[in-house]
């Protein structure tokens, strides 16, 4: 991942009518890293993405991928970017092949060069098996599959995906989202709009919640998840059979606490890791006896509910 910007927008501004969808929205995704763009039904993420995309012009406010205006070369962006939207559709007479290379054409792709990328994002998403097949007699799990090939074929510079795992199975989820998490390595950049936390923890390195069609909180999941456990990104909860005189401040010594509560017998420890082992020690060390000690790690969960129980 580096500094440079794949997208950036200032003060983007859209209206249907009297509503504002989209209100001076402000965020930047860096290139080569996953982003994931969260939002209850009705934030605007489906709207941001069009303007993204140049398919649906702004009221006021700017919108650029990878330098380029998507107002103003909406040619230019579509040319560097793949788009799989929430509902793929094929030509249901025409196999998985003919479809692809019906896009291949359409993006320009030489001849010579279209076999052997239909082969290679046909293999990429399981598909090879099925590639003489008509798309009616797809499932819609295979549709999905087939989408995603579409948008990789022409080797895009940016992939925004929305929904990407709607209709496959826990196998196939699993699949793509392995795709997903290795593309930044191969230089392409992935917005990813999901309703699916679990799953945009697991491969994007930032986030953007959008409320109201303006962001509210964008950072690394790192970060946001510090801020939500409090100041770490596991809390630990001890619990000892009776206070014991200098334990806190035992426990406060070890590298990677950032915070301790207590309430009587028990205590809370936000840390930057895992540091059972250190602090039950400390605890034994201190002639103290440990009854239970509980861990949680901060989830995307708890950086979504955080936000939407304050507002």
């Amino acid at each position: 991942m580096t500094d440079k910007l794949a997208i950036e927008t200032k003060d983007l501004t859209k209206n249907y009518g009297k509503v504002t969808v989209v209100d001076r929205l402000n965020f930047h995704v860096k290139e080569n890293e996953v982003f994931g763009l969260l939002g209850p039904n009705g934030a605007g993420k489906t709207t941001t993405i069009l303007m993204l995309l140049g398919l649906t012009e702004p009221a006021s406010g700017m919108v650029r991928v990878f330098d380029f205006n998507s107002t103003r070369e909406p040619l230019k962006v579509k040319r560097i970017v793949g788009y799989l939207p929430e509902e793929v559709g094929f030509y249901d007479n025409l196999t998985a092949r003919e479809n692809l290379r019906f896009i291949a054409d359409l993006n320009n792709i030489a001849p010579s060069e279209t076999e052997r990328r239909i082969d290679e994002v046909l293999e990429m998403v399981g598909l090879t098996e099925e590639r003489d097949m008509v798309t009616r007699k797809f499932s819609r799990g295979m549709k999905q599959r087939l989408g995603i090939a579409d948008v990789f074929i022409k080797q895009p510079k940016l992939v925004i995906l929305d929904e990407p795992t709607s209709g496959l199975d826990p196998s196939g989820i699993n699949h793509l989202l392995d795709i997903i998490a290795g593309l930044p390595k191969m230089g392409i950049t992935v917005l990813l709009s999901s309703h699916q936390l679990y799953q945009v923890q697991r491969v994007c390195q930032s986030v953007g919640i959008l409320s109201k069609g303006k962001m509210v909180i964008e950072g690394s999941i790192d970060e946001l998840g510090r801020e939500a456990m409090a100041g770490g990104r596991f809390m630990i909860e001890v619990e000892t059979a009776e206070p014991k005189a200098g334990l806190v401040d035992i426990i406060k010594k070890i590298e990677g606490v950032e915070k301790i509560e207590a309430d009587g017998t028990i205590l809370k420890i936000s840390t930057d890791s895992d540091l059972r082992s250190q602090i039950s020690k400390a605890v034994v060390d201190n002639d103290a006896l440990l009854v239970q000690m509980k861990v949680h790690e901060f989830s995307l969960d708890d950086i979504y509910m955080k936000y939407f129980k304050e507002n």
